[in-house]
């Protein structure tokens, strides 16, 4: 077993920390009286500190309307459809499960849908790049958790922000949304409807400029024709004649 501490040894611990301090300062003072010195006069020569390095980010979409977020953000980093970290919501499979989950303090997230969230209203109106969005005014709910949303009917796509942190901040979030004539986010599958009819997402993608390759497997679950997985991932920006491969049950 380890033999006690005794104040001897703390006191001697002490003192090498004094001593450490000591020589430090001694130091200081040194590089201090060099600068004085090498300069020529008595004006104390500092460096610039240099400015912080910009965050990192990456872009989410739906056909042409994308939405910017920290590159830190994680996807469908939830449970039963809570945001358990800051997080995009694209295609979440955890939102099939139900359960009363309170969402952690200080968590942002922004999920990307097809048609308008539940809870949504009309407040106000406005262009984004020329082109007509609809606005739900953000506001919070008795968990503090706040949300708004907007949404560009011609498009099929709204973003819906939440925030644990504050209302200024699903604001923030909302703000980074931008219409890209010359990029395409690849399209949910879910947006067909619960079949998620392969023909139909086909066409979807390819009237947005994309090309689709098609592969096919067997299921005793899902019948013939249903998508069951597309790649790159829906809300990932490609460029116009790229290809988006999707999986079908033959």
């Amino acid at each position: 077993m380890e033999p006690p501490r005794t104040g001897t040894t703390r006191g001697r611990g002490r003192g090498v920390l004094a001593s450490v301090a000591a020589a430090t300062t001694v130091v200081a003072v040194i590089g201090v009286t060099n600068l004085l010195s090498s300069s020529g006069s008595g004006t104390l020569i500092t460096t610039p500190e240099p400015p912080p390095e910009p965050e990192a980010v990456r872009m989410v979409g739906y056909g042409h309307a994308a939405i910017t977020v920290p590159k830190a953000w994680g996807t469908n980093a939830s449970r039963c459809g809570t945001p358990r970290r800051d997080t995009v919501l694209i295609d979440d499979p955890s939102a099939a499960s139900y359960c009363d989950l309170p969402r952690p303090p200080d968590v942002d997230s922004v999920e990307l849908v097809t048609a308008p969230p539940s809870g949504f209203r009309v407040d106000e109106t406005l262009t984004v790049d020329g082109v007509y969005a609809e606005r739900r005014k953000t506001g919070c709910a008795s968990d503090d958790v706040c949300w708004g949303a907007l949404g560009f009917p011609s498009l099929h796509v709204w973003f819906r922000a939440s925030s644990s942190t504050s209302a200024e901040e699903v604001d923030q979030i909302l703000s980074r949304i931008q219409i890209l004539p010359d990029q395409v986010g690849v399209p949910s599958a879910w947006s067909l409807d619960e079949s998620r009819d392969g023909a139909a997402y086909v066409k979807s993608v390819q009237e947005l400029g994309l090309k689709t390759e098609i592969l096919t497997r067997t299921s005793t679950v899902y019948k013939p024709g249903r998508v069951v997985s597309v790649s790159p991932r829906p809300g990932t920006l490609l460029n116009p004649g790229e290809t988006v491969t999707l999986t079908v049950i033959k």
